[in-house]
């Protein structure tokens, strides 16, 4: 029996399979249709055989990211959750594809990684806590600048920074979007039917973070809360498909007792700051040494022999490393 395909994705957290939306999609196009992946769900995007997550590894097929090209090779592999769609079904797929991803996704970034409060208190966080030292230092910022070079390219605008006005404009496309997968859903259980297909991914996928991840500033969320199918539509989603994952990371409001704790833990965390602090400055200033950014220059005084006319002529040595 031929060994399963390796998909590396991100791992849970904040009551989601994953807390990427291209990962959300890929999992559940993966249950959906049944594939026996092995799934390696990881905090590190290096890690991945493609530099970026979701990364699909097969043994034929060498190495690929994005959900379209992921969901390609498990058609490919006869996983095909799409099978029974009618050629005008297929139709609808794509365009409502397409509409997600020009008018729900750039919200979605902005509400994630754009928005300062949400991303300092919850998507920089999440991320620092449940990345390694040092990387987490440094990538939550670099994959802030990506997502906002994203955002720029899906909205043709490239000076499009955070404020009032571009967040009015971008929520307002995006409860377009919202209210018209409500109107397409109605009170069906699924987008075709009784059987979720990749619209359901690719819908489920966009949702699902508005749903359960708890942003302190997205008014698009309450807008979402309004629509019962689409909420309904997740809830079952992740029931039925991830009944293991779907309570994973959900924040809840902290006891007393557990402030406490915190307060007793308080010194410990701080020396633990401090500590990866100076083992930061210590690597940084160990790589200068290293590699010759920083030189320390050793100068010996002699002294006169005699007058300076009896002196042999000074030499000036430096030492390569």
């Amino acid at each position: 029996m031929a060994a399963p395909s390796e998909l590396f994705c991100w791992k849970a957290g904040l009551g989601l399979p994953s807390v990427n939306t291209d990962c959300l999609i890929v999992l559940a196009y993966a249950r959906f249709a049944g594939a026996p992946l092995k799934i390696h769900k990881i905090s590190n995007p290096w890690r991945s055989p493609t530099g970026s997550l979701p990364a699909l590894r097969t043994k034929d097929e060498g190495s690929c990211s994005q959900p379209s090209q992921i969901i390609i090779q498990l058609r490919k592999q006869k996983y095909n959750a799409d099978y029974d769609l009618s050629a005008k079904e297929g139709a609808d797929t794509l365009a409502f594809i397409s509409l997600l991803e020009e008018r729900l996704l750039p919200a979605l970034i902005y509400a994630l990684w754009i928005d300062s409060k949400n991303y300092v208190e919850v998507t920089r966080r999440w991320h620092g806590e449940n990345m390694s030292f040092p990387l987490n230092f440094f990538l939550p910022g670099r994959m802030q600048n990506r997502q906002l070079e994203r955002l720029r390219l899906i909205r043709g605008n490239g000076s499009l920074e955070a404020g009032e006005e571009a967040e009015k404009e971008l929520y307002h496309d995006a409860l377009e979007c919202l209210n018209l997968l409500s109107q397409r859903l109605g009170s069906n259980k699924f987008f075709f039917g009784d059987s979720p297909s990749s619209l359901d991914a690719y819908v489920f996928g966009h949702l699902a973070p508005l749903v359960k991840i708890r942003l302190p500033n997205c008014r698009l969320q309450q807008n979402l809360k309004n629509l019962d199918n689409l909420n309904t539509f997740c809830t079952n989603i992740l029931s039925l498909y991830f009944p293991s994952e779907s309570s994973e990371g959900v924040s809840r409001p902290v006891s007393s007792t557990q402030q406490g704790s915190n307060i007793d833990n308080e010194p410990y965390k701080r020396r633990k700051q401090l500590l990866s602090v100076l083992v930061a400055v210590a690597a940084m200033l160990s790589y200068a040494l290293l590699t010759g950014i920083v030189a320390i220059e050793h100068v010996q005084e002699e002294e006169p022999i005699g007058p300076a006319s009896l002196r042999g002529p000074s030499h000036e040595e430096e030492e390569e490393e």
